[in-house]
């Protein structure tokens, strides 16, 4: 018995390096200055200096009520869909070994995505809210993954193939629930499909905040486990690791945090894709560190959103252009990049 309750228990994370903390806290002062930035666009301009006060509860009374109430659920949920995105993007492209291994590659956001829009042509997504029918959606696709995948255990490799089949499966059913959508339903559809910050509200926010409150600690107690899995499974078996149910630990929290963000911003592209590797190289690691790779999720979806409002601020661009426009040539370099290696990874 005290054999397997060992085997149960994540091992425990090498420590810190101090390369990957200094990364850690520069990402992190980015994300809270493009938090800040973020919060001083609009009809009432408002200085990073005004804004900074607000935050503390200071400064001019109308400063507060515009940081507080029109401008802060959409930071908070730019910031926490970021690191959301981030940080399940690390954990995916390290189950599978895989630095194109992402949920929006895979069939978790599609799934989550074909959910909400389901929703809403069958007049349940007003009831019901868009963050149980995302999670909903998100878990329903990635039970499938798992178990079309399973063959006396899973490996990344069947993951990824069978995720990017149910990836284009569930694509398939929202553009069929789209084009028999009535046209206001397909107004309302197609500006959160691209991944969208404009109809940010406390509504959205407080669930997002809420789950995120949960999951990110779930997951970094859950995170030990990683680093063994990263080896492979033979030697993350050899090393004590219960293999099957590490993975599937993991990727439910993988697919929680993708839901919520999902459900909040829509199927943001790239930023789970992105992420990860961006802090990976930047921190030197063999593997996407956690943490890191959220913040850098935060970081790359603020400073998208900021884009987007400025180059065409009568517009309201969504966020997820802009995410698509700058993701793009970074998947093409990471299949270049792959292909001169001669592996996926």
């Amino acid at each position: 018995m005290t054999v397997a309750f060992r085997l149960a228990a994540p091992p425990i994370s090498g420590t810190l390096r101090p390369r990957l903390l200094g990364v850690a806290v520069t990402l992190g002062a980015v994300a809270f200055l493009l938090f800040c930035l973020g919060m001083t666009v609009g009809d009432y301009p408002l200085s990073v200096g005004k804004v900074v006060a607000a935050l503390f509860s200071a400064g001019d009374y109308y400063d507060r009520v515009v940081v507080y109430d029109w401008r802060m659920p959409r930071a908070l949920i730019g910031l926490f869909v970021g690191f959301a995105f981030g940080m399940s993007g690390a954990l995916f492209q390290t189950i599978t070994r895989n630095p194109l291994a992402s949920p929006d590659m895979l069939g978790i956001a599609a799934g989550a995505t074909t959910a909400v829009v389901g929703g809403i042509v069958l007049g349940i997504g007003s009831g019901l809210g868009t963050q149980p029918l995302g999670l909903a959606g998100a878990l329903a696709s990635a039970l499938l993954i798992y178990l079309l995948a399973w063959q006396r255990g899973t490996t990344g490799y069947r993951i990824i193939l069978v995720g990017i089949g149910v990836s284009w499966a569930c694509n398939s059913a929202t553009s069929y629930l789209l084009a028999h959508a009535k046209l206001y339903e397909a107004q309302q559809i197609v500006g959160w499909l691209v991944g969208n910050l404009n109809d940010s509200t406390w509504n959205l926010a407080v669930p997002l905040v809420i789950a995120m409150a949960v999951l990110v600690p779930v997951t970094v107690a859950l995170s030990g486990w990683l680093r063994a899995l990263h080896l492979g499974d033979d030697v993350a078996a050899a090393l004590g690791t219960p293999v099957q149910a590490a993975r599937l630990s993991l990727l439910i929290a993988g697919v929680a945090l993708v839901a919520f963000a999902t459900a909040a911003a829509g199927p943001v592209a790239f930023v789970a894709l992105a992420a990860p590797q961006i802090a990976k190289r930047l921190a030197a690691t063999a593997a996407p560190p956690l943490i890191t790779s959220g913040i850098a999720g935060a970081v790359v979806l603020l400073g998208s959103d900021l884009l987007a409002r400025e180059l065409m601020p009568d517009t309201q661009l969504p966020v997820g252009v802009v995410t698509g426009l700058l993701g793009a040539p970074f998947l093409l370099w990471l299949l270049a990049r792959a292909n001169r290696a001669g592996s996926g990874g």
